[in-house]
């Protein structure tokens, strides 16, 4: 697998790639009924996504990462170098979703995905890894700690007040 950084061309993302971006979403359907971040999850636009990944790197220190396999595209990653609130006194890099392609799931691209994420980190220097969990995907959950994250906290999610659960893992 190897990891591509998703680089707007112009001040925008491109056309064949934003496609195939968007046909990696809508495998998800089942997540995104959960996280209700689509009006129909069922129906997802090339234009929702576009207008979701603009959201993500409209942030300070955020990463998209796309994940490929023989060429294919089978994950992403978004990634924030630092908690958006800088308030929150967090010195922690967050991954902010991790998405793989539902027709290949079960095949490992997850765990490899989440580990060339944490490699990553890991060569900036970080020490750890935080992320939030929908209380609502348990499936998520049981994923993450798998991968040796650890829960900290109950939450509620920053933009849309969904109950969550923070989690973090030590990077050494």
């Amino acid at each position: 697998m190897i990891l591509q950084p998703l680089v707007p061309v112009d001040g925008a993302l491109p056309g064949p790639v934003l496609t195939e971006i968007a046909a990696l979403y809508a495998t998800n359907h089942a997540f995104f009924e959960i996280s209700g971040d689509f009006p129909d999850p069922g129906r997802i636009t090339v234009e929702q996504v576009a207008a979701a990944l603009a959201d993500e790197l409209a942030h300070d220190g955020a990463e998209v990462l796309l994940a490929r396999t023989a060429g294919r595209l089978v994950g992403l990653a978004a990634t924030l170098a630092h908690h958006p609130d800088p308030q929150a006194g967090d010195p922690d890099p967050w991954i902010g979703l991790l998405l793989v392609d539902a027709t290949a799931h079960r095949r490992g691209h997850g765990r490899t995905l989440a580990g060339l994420v944490e490699d990553r980190f890991r060569a900036a220097g970080r020490t750890g890894a935080r992320l939030a969990v929908l209380d609502d995907n348990p499936k998520a959950l049981a994923f993450w700690q798998a991968q040796g994250y650890t829960p900290l906290r109950r939450s509620a999610d920053r933009e849309k007040g969904r109950a969550c659960t923070v989690l973090r893992k030590a990077l050494r």
